[in-house]
This record gives C-alpha cells, structure tokens and sequence, in this order.
C-alpha cells in the first residue's frame, strides 16, 4: 500500500485532472493571454503616437514642407533614416518607400525648403528616434499577428461577428471569457460605456445605445439611425457566440456565421433592399397583405389585367357656334329683367310720404299728452291740500 505522504499528493493530482476533464480545460484556451495582448497593442499604439509626432516636430525645424507632403507617420520616419539632409533629396530614390507623385512632390519641396540647417549629431539623435518609430511599427504587426492566432483559438464565433480587436477588448473589460459568457446581450451592448449609462441615469437622459461594441464593421456598415437597432440585435447575437466559445466542445465557428448572416439580413431589411419576407419569416400576428391593384379580382391569386383606356368615355367640349347661341340667349334675358327692375324701384317712393305722415302725428300728439300729465300732476297736489286741511 501506499503511505499517506504519497497518498495525498496523488488525489490532490487526480481531482485537479478530473476538474479539468469535467470544464474541459484546455491550454489553447487561455484568454489570459488575449486580456495581456491587447493591453499592450493599446499602449503600443498610444507610444507610436507620441514618437512619430517628436518626429515630425524635431525633424519639422530642418525640413517643415515635408509634413505636410507625407502622411504617414511610418514613411515620415523611413523617409527621415534613408534621406537624412534635405539637401540628398534630390539624388535619392524613394521608389520602395514613398509613391511617386509624393516622390515628386518631396524633391521640389527639399529645393525651395525654408527649413534651419542642423549639425550631424542632431541628424544621428533624430535617425536614432525614427529607427525606435519603425522598430515599434514592426512589433506591433508581429503582436496583432499573435492576438489575431489567439482569437481564433479561443473565440472563433466571437471574433467572426465583431473581429479581433473589438472582441479582445470585450473580453479583456469584462475580465475574462467565462465573465463575459456570464453577462446578458443589453450587458455587453454597452460594455465600456458605464461612465456615460449611470450620468444618464443620474441625470435622467437617454442610456446609451452601444459601447466598445461600437466599433465593430457591421455597426460600421449601418445608417446613423439604423445604429442603435443594429448594435441591439448584434449584442444579442454576440451574447449566444460567447457562451458558445466558453462552453462548447466545438471548435468551428458555424454558430458566429450563421448570427452574422443574419444580422446582415437584418440590416439589409432596415435599409430596405429586401422584403420582410425574404430576410426572415416575422414572428407574432399575421400581418396583412400589401394591397395590390392587379390582385383584386374574383380571385386574388391570379394577377389581373388592368383596364384598358377607354376614349368614348371622354367629355367632348361643346363647339364654338354652340356657344356663341349660348352668350346670346344669356344677354336678352338680361335686357329684360332690367326694365322690371326698373319698374319695381318707384315703390319705395310712395312709401316716404306715408313715413312722413305717421311721423306729424306722433308730434302733434305728444304736447297733448304733455299738457294731460301737467293737468293731472295739479289735480293731485289739490287733492292732497284738502286733506291735510281736513285733517287740521
């Protein structure tokens, strides 16, 4: 038998191996290998920024043109190491480094440059600086070469629905991959957009659409208001591709292309280059049918031809003689309702005199009943004398 020095380490070995069995560990697995590599690709990027543009500015004071005639920072500073004065621009050829109308460009510039002269010791510190630029160019492709092989290893369906950088960045912010299987889609929809969700929510705006999901090339390819659907239905998407790649015995990517097939359809829908029907059957209620105007007949199904144009049924326009007979009929009947108008207008003449009469009358009355109300006002004063006479 064994004694219980060996005993142990045995079991602790076994149960660590039949863990493994049972989660299906694998090395290949790893993601935290992916989480270290695009870390330092950021920093990579963030630090060739910084060089190129010491470059431009400290190789700028001997030769300013040539800023503004090559843009990119890796041929600025290839460019820099192979001329070094401006003065050898002329008898050099570029041909492996720059194209030939900025080839063109650069040697009429470096003849009529306004730039300072410097010394060969300020020439060696700045060749020293563009090498350290091509130098740190060179590894990063070699470090993308290496994120884009463990991608692919441990995130296949991932990597085909949002790419290489956008899914490490996914998984690196959420800390590993089983994390991120862990969280739901409207999670990872806006994954690396906390700051901005909870001053929303502090402040009572509108949430975020998307976060590091952003970036990816289908929310690329989509209208600006078509964004926030798509980022929506491509975090869904991406949430069953995750689990997939942390869960599954699978190694293939079949479960990532179907999804971003159809994320396409859907975006094609949106954009309206398909029917509803063509991009996916919809669920829920029927919808009606678009009407149709050859379909309307006895039978639907059949497509029916639409009416011929009929010119009888068209109103003719009356000819000219007609109409000339017309305007005449329509003048005589005017020259003789005009004399019964005429006829008609001494009426309220005779009336005047009747007005004037009624109005004589109503004077001549009106001092009589002035004079009978002076008569009856006295009869009543005389009335009242008499009784406080009898009364005394």
């Amino acid at each position: 038998g064994l004694a219980g020095a060996d005993l142990r380490p045995m079991s602790l070995g076994l149960s660590h191996s039949l863990s493994r069995y049972k989660l299906k560990f694998s090395p290949d697995k790893v993601d935290t290998m992916i989480v270290q590599a695009i870390g330092l690709l950021d920093d990579l990027d963030k630090e060739l920024n910084t060089y190129a543009m010491r470059v431009r500015e400290w190789y700028g004071w001997h030769f300013p043109e040539m800023t503004k005639i090559v843009a990119d920072n890796i041929q600025y500073a290839k460019s820099v190491v192979f001329m070094g004065t401006r003065d050898q621009a002329q008898t050099l050829d570029f041909s492996g480094i720059l194209e030939e109308e900025v080839e063109g460009l650069l040697k009429a510039a470096a003849q009529v440059s306004m730039g300072t002269d410097i010394s060969e010791n300020d020439l060696d510190n700045i060749k020293d600086l563009a090498n350290q630029v091509t130098a740190l160019s060179e590894y990063r492709g070699q470090l993308f070469e290496y994120l884009k092989n463990r991608m692919a290893a441990v995130a296949p369906n991932l990597t085909v629905l949002v790419g290489e950088l956008v899914g490490a960045r996914l998984i690196a912010h959420a800390g590993s991959l089983i994390n991120l299987a862990k969280q739901p889609a409207s999670t990872v929809q806006i994954l690396g957009a906390e700051k901005a969700l909870f001053r929303a929510l502090k402040t009572k705006h509108e949430t975020p659409k998307y976060g590091l999901i952003y970036h990816a090339s289908l929310i690329g390819q989509a209208a600006p208001k078509f964004k926030g659907k798509i980022s929506r239905v491509l975090a869904a998407k991406c949430a069953l591709s995750i689990r997939v790649d942390a869960l599954g015995d699978t190694g293939d990517a079949t479960v990532g292309l179907e999804a971003r097939q159809k994320v396409e359809a859907r975006l094609r829908q949106l954009e309206g280059k398909l029917l509803g029907s063509e991009a996916g059957a919809s669920r829920g209620k029927e919808q009606p049918a678009k009407y149709d105007k050859t379909r309307q007949g006895p039978t639907p199904a059949v497509a029916t031809q639409p009416k011929a144009y009929n010119p009888a049924a068209d109103v003719v326009a009356a000819p000219a003689e007609k109409v000339e007979k017309a305007e005449k009929k329509k003048d005589k009947k005017r020259k003789t309702e005009e004399p019964k108008e005429e006829e008609a207008a001494p009426a309220p003449a005779e009336e005047e005199p009747k007005k004037k009469k009624k109005a004589k009358k109503e004077a001549a009355a009106a001092p009589a009943a002035v004079v009978d109300a002076e008569a009856n006002g006295e009869d009543k004063k005389d009335k009242k004398k008499k009784k406080k006479k009898a009364d005394a």
